[in-house]
């Protein structure tokens, strides 16, 4: 009864309005620098852009870095979300399509280039093809392994520049850290990338 009551004094539109309206004030005040707020945002929509990007992308691991590309993109442009123009989960959610298409764009760009290149390559035996592919695979699975060796912020660093194609400024205005910072986390990343790698210089 008293749910009715607040309804029938105005409280109505509080009451009934969709869950994703209710992260309007948490993400202005993530756009004052309140993690806490923001926090919530991620915990309200981590799952719903996954799942959006997992629909564009079917590689788990790419979702997944770019769910978390759009974490950082949504933190770094909070304060310009407008609530006149739509919720807080379609602005959210129109960031995860788009940067979900791009990474896709990103991938084909590249097949693409390495197609150009295995022309230029004398022909090989498809025995020769298998065993490189394995060779291939296994080293991707190491870099991995050393990736997940790497600070979180080490780790940021280096996917964004290396693995997305963003330039050190890029990557140092999603971050919202300065130049010589991001500078700084790709060198430490980058020497404890080589050493576990095993690669000399």
């Amino acid at each position: 009864m008293r749910g009715v009551r607040a309804t029938a004094d105005g409280g109505a539109e509080r009451g009934t309005a969709p869950p994703e309206d209710g992260l309007a004030a948490p993400l202005r005040q993530a756009a004052v620098g309140d993690l806490a707020a923001f926090e919530r945002v991620y915990r309200e929509l981590s799952g719903p852009v996954f799942g959006v990007v997992r629909r564009v992308l079917l590689d788990v691991a790419q979702a997944e870095e770019v769910t978390q590309e759009v974490f950082l993109e949504v933190w770094r442009q909070c304060a310009r979300f407008d609530a006149e123009r739509g919720s807080v989960r379609s602005w959210v959610l129109v960031i995860a399509h788009r940067r979900a298409v791009d990474r896709v764009r990103s991938e084909e760009a590249a097949a693409a280039r390495v197609s150009a290149a295995s022309r230029l390559e004398p022909e090989r035996t498809p025995a020769d093809g298998v065993s490189e592919q394995v060779e291939h695979r296994l080293e991707r699975e190491k870099v991995r392994r050393c990736l997940r060796r790497l600070t979180e912020l080490q780790r940021d660093a280096v996917r964004l520049t290396y693995y997305t194609g963003y330039t050190q400024r890029e990557a140092a205005d999603l971050l919202d850290v300065p130049l010589t910072t991001v500078k700084g986390r790709l060198r430490d990343g980058l020497i404890r990338l080589r050493d576990c790698l095993g690669v000399s210089v």
